[in-house]
């Protein structure tokens, strides 16, 4: 007994040490992939392009850890790389300035994740793009799939080459939800439902098997604004007439090179190595050996300053004094609490708001929204400090991909709203969702009982459906709520409640249509919102920017990353894979609902636009 004792404590004691050893290999592989992993700065040649590789995601938010770099260094391959919109569009104006700089290479094609690279974010780069131009230099573009956010943002290009194998994929803008309720059915899941406004529509997939006609209604309108803004804008890059390019596509004549080519939507076809050849020529590099002078955006980016305003972040009359102007990114789903790093935790970024209002350094605040809202109580949170913070300095919001339903909440107070025409925004409108698994649970043999001391002590239980007096209770919750969204739109945007009620309801706007009935200010992007919010403020021209969320040091990256990364198969996901991702992200929303009063001002359907 007593050898086996001995043998089962050095077996413990062996094990212990492995996982110590392996965490300290684990700690110390990823700081040197880390520092291998920092972006050089290289000398840039005078004369060299610009390559802007578009197989990225393009966020708004600092990137606090790149999984993707992380996963790539173990594996040795390539993954799309993390952006942050405010980084790219800097460095392509800057570009445009930078004597050493020729032209820029347009290639790749984008890698949407999360609510990164929406239509609005690259509304944004692709007028840095113009700027770039409007300097003299050439933007050529390389092509060989590109998608409607491809070829958007390639479309003004001096040259579009497509690979003669490629193709032209922009068919239109479509929206196809999954809906829940034939399987929450089947499996005794119940669904009951509070909500005001007939186009709040969020639960419908836990709810129906298809659009309801409100929906479909408030969708139709919505898609058709946003591919009319791409369709034009891509119409005059290619000097083609508006409806001419819609019948090319309707007919499917926009797609097979040749055909792309006779319609002129693309000014040739050229394989990879003849691009090379006369990008060598261009950057007078004779050494068949060598590649053309070249710098990467990732690398260009790395040799700025990430604090200090970019010229077009300031305002156009100096002012009187230095300070800052903080940047907060509303970027994911607002939920309560302090959420993740891809949430807007309500408690998080409330109390982030405070300590900015409390800085004497900081002298307006810029926020930033990519959010399709959620936690109605997180919202109210957010907007509580954001308004406590505008009685004593200017705070303005910058919309990006999105910013409804609780996107919106938070930005109904600021001292001025910008947007992209793209942006969604709007939505105003509340709904309530309660589970219940009590079938699910009886088909397994489980029953519940209960011993209460008042007729709503057991109301939040999931173990039974809701009665008629606890739905109506919750009802009274969610009109209450939805009156008060009213009014603080309608205080916040000095319009008149009922106006507000009329163009609320849970519907949807862009940013183009909602500059028409009053709910955002202005078109323009994040720097325009930072050059008037620091206007606004008096502040000089050379002032800082600061940033929330912030990257974060080293020793939280790695903690975090441990915490974080899971085995990730770095191969192109099958068809079958890329749906059961879209099945796990769609299931996913449900951590989502976290509200403690189980209500939400969340966007009226998860809009995935393809």
């Amino acid at each position: 007994m007593k050898t086996f004792f001995a043998s089962l404590l050095g077996t413990v004691t062996g094990l212990i040490l492995f996982v110590i050893g392996g965490t300290l290999m684990m700690f110390i592989g990823l700081m040197v992939i880390s520092k291998l992993g920092e972006p050089p700065k290289p000398q840039v040649e005078k004369g060299a392009y610009l390559v802007f590789d578009l197989s990225s995601n393009i966020s708004d938010a600092p990137q606090e850890i790149d999984n993707n770099a992380i996963i790539a260094a173990f594996s040795g391959q390539d993954l799309p790389s993390q952006l942050q919109t405010r980084l790219v569009t800097r460095a392509l104006r800057a570009a445009a300035k930078d004597d050493r700089i020729e032209g820029v290479l347009l290639k790749g094609s984008f890698a949407p994740a999360g609510y990164g690279t929406s239509f609005a974010t690259l509304q944004e780069v692709r007028r840095a793009l113009e700027t770039f131009k409007e300097e003299g230099k050439p933007v050529q573009a390389f092509l060989q799939y590109p998608d409607t956010r491809d070829f958007y943002v390639a479309s003004l290009a001096d040259d579009i080459a497509l690979d003669p194998q490629g193709m032209v994929l922009i068919p239109g803008l479509a929206s196809q939800p999954t809906f829940y309720a034939g399987a929450f059915e089947k499996y005794g899941i119940g669904v009951q439902i509070t909500r005001v406004g007939k186009y709040k529509s969020a639960v419908e997939p836990y709810t129906r098997g298809d659009f309801s006609p409100e929906n479909r209604e408030q969708l139709t309108s919505l898609l058709n604004s946003l591919w009319g803004e791409l369709r034009d804008t891509v119409a005059e890059a290619r000097d083609i007439k508006p409806a001419d390019l819609q019948a090319l596509i309707d007919a499917g004549e926009a797609f097979v090179p040749a055909d792309a080519l006779k319609a002129g939507l693309i000014d040739r076809l050229a394989y990879t190595d003849e691009i090379l050849s006369e990008l060598k020529e261009k950057t007078d590099v004779d050494d068949p050996k060598k590649p053309f002078k070249q710098v990467s955006l990732g690398e260009y980016i790395a040799q700025m300053g990430k604090v200090r305003a970019a010229p077009e972040e300031q305002p156009k009359d100096d002012g009187d004094e230095d300070g800052r102007v903080a940047v907060i990114y509303a970027e994911g789903a607002i939920v309560d609490g302090q959420g993740t790093p891809t949430d807007v935790g309500g408690a998080k970024f409330a109390r982030e708001i405070r300590r900015l209002r409390q800085d004497p350094k900081v002298k307006a605040i810029v926020l930033r929204v990519n959010s399709p809202g959620g936690s109605a109580a997180a919202s109210e949170h957010i907007q509580r400090e954001l308004r406590l913070a505008a009685e004593k300095m200017p705070v303005v919001v910058s919309m990006g991909g999105y910013a409804a339903s609780g996107g919106y909440w938070i930005s109904a107070y600021g001292d001025r709203i910008f947007a992209e025409p793209t942006t969604i925004t709007g939505s105003i409108g509340v709904f309530g969702m309660i589970l219940n698994i009590e079938e699910l649970g009886n088909s397994f043999g489980f029953t519940w009982d209960t011993v209460k001391t008042g007729e709503f002590a057991d109301a939040l239980s999931i173990a039974r459906p809701k009665t008629d007096e606890e739905m109506a209770l919750a009802q009274r919750v969610t009109d209450s709520i939805y009156a008060d969204f009213i009014q603080k739109v309608a205080e916040g945007r000095d319009l008149d409640p009922d106006h507000v009620r009329e163009i609320a309801q849970g519907r949807v706007w862009t940013g183009e249509q909602a500059i028409e009935i009053g709910l955002v200010d202005e078109l323009g992007g994040l720097a325009d919102a930072i050059a008037f919010a620091a206007k606004e403020a008096d502040l000089e021209s050379d002032f800082m920017v600061t940033e929330f969320p912030r990257p974060k040091e080293l020793a939280e990256v790695i903690a975090e990353a441990m915490q974080r990364l899971s085995p990730t198969s770095v191969e192109a996901p099958s068809i079958l894979e890329e749906a059961a991702q879209r099945l796990e992200a769609d299931l996913g929303q449900l951590r989502q609902f976290n509200d403690p009063r189980g209500v939400y001002a969340r966007l009226p359907v998860e809009l995935i636009i393809q």
